[in-house]
């Protein structure tokens, strides 16, 4: 089978397209025919070599966390799936077990292939719904589940006010429908570029990122600014207010007047891809989809991730006579 591979550590422009024995399910496991993956820091990140020294990998490495596909085989215990299911879902490599979920992790060979193999008993994969197309699938998938778990977490009141930090990225542009349709004034960190589409999805206000972020929002949402950064933001925030925040390091709080929380929902306590199939069905969760390109392109999308602003989501589709559009 093709697929995206890291031959040694590196950026993704040393990426390749080539021919990898396919992958096949054990025990618990299922095998999918990929439809599309989209691209997620983890896919630049690992093979970049950041973090080699905690978790080293294998070469050749398949990246691709996120996916829509078909059922194609299952191992043997397999319930929850049959050959012919349609699902989605996110799966991280298998070499970060250690910090995927503690009770299900959910694994795979990787998906930016034509074939990926996944564990079965996960919260984290679901059956796609007959109304959302594969390349929303793939979008969805972890940006779904992770604005699902800001929104929940902060249990936003209408009539609050949010800014919103990273709202142009896969998670931002996810998390706001989510924040304005429960009537949350929503002021969102934008480029000149993506002004209209945030207030189509609902944001009240944008600012640029280098503004001056406007001060006594009720919370603040950070999606991008890493975690040991985090002091405008905070200021930002009122007196008795909350910052969630997704990013790396671990933040640290410096102001004590302030509920500061790392959202990371790996276990899918607070719900996983079957409500983010539902939220999607609908039409609370939308997919933004900036860019799609085919399997031989998938190098050029994980550099294009890497070297470019990105609004949404960039989307790979596998099989020939799916729709490529910009």
């Amino acid at each position: 089978m093709k697929a995206v591979v890291a031959t040694d550590y590196g950026p993704p422009e040393n990426y390749v397209v080539a021919d990898v024995a396919v992958p096949r399910p054990g025990p618990g496991q299922i095998q999918v025919r990929i439809a599309a993956a989209s691209i997620n820091p983890a896919d630049v990140v690992l093979p970049g070599g950041q973090y080699r020294e905690m978790t080293p990998l294998e070469f050749p490495h398949v990246p691709g966390n996120d996916f829509a596909g078909t059922v194609t085989e299952v191992g043997d215990g397999v319930t929850a799936f049959k050959v012919g299911d349609e699902i989605f879902g996110q799966a991280v490599p298998r070499v970060l077990k250690a910090m995927a979920g503690a009770t299900r992790p959910s694994l795979s060979t990787g998906s930016l292939a034509e074939y990926a193999v996944f564990e079965a008993d996960t919260p984290l994969l679901a059956h796609r719904p007959p109304g959302l197309d594969v390349a929303d699938a793939a979008a969805l998938a972890t940006t779904g589940l992770t604005a699902r778990a800001l929104f929940l977490t902060a249990q936003p009141k209408a009539g609050e006010t949010a800014l919103v930090v990273g709202a142009t990225g896969g998670v931002g542009t996810a998390l706001v429908p989510l924040l304005a349709a429960a009537g949350v004034d929503v002021i969102a960190t934008a480029t000149a570029a993506d002004v209209a589409l945030l207030h189509d999805l609902g944001a009240a206000r944008t600012i640029g990122y280098t503004d001056a972020y406007p001060r006594g929002v009720d919370a603040a949402f950070n999606l991008a600014v890493p975690g040991d950064r985090l002091t405008r933001i905070e200021q930002a925030v009122r007196s008795g207010g909350r910052v969630l925040t997704i990013t790396y390091p671990l933040p640290a709080k410096e102001r004590h007047d302030i509920d500061l929380e790392f959202v990371l929902d790996l276990d899918g306590e607070l719900g996983g891809m079957r409500e983010v199939a539902e939220a999607a069905a609908t039409g609370a969760l939308r997919a933004t989809i900036s860019r799609r390109y085919t399997l031989d392109e998938g190098p050029r999308a994980c550099a294009d991730f890497v070297r470019e602003h990105t609004t949404g989501k960039l989307v790979i589709l596998m099989r020939r006579g799916c729709p490529l559009r910009t």
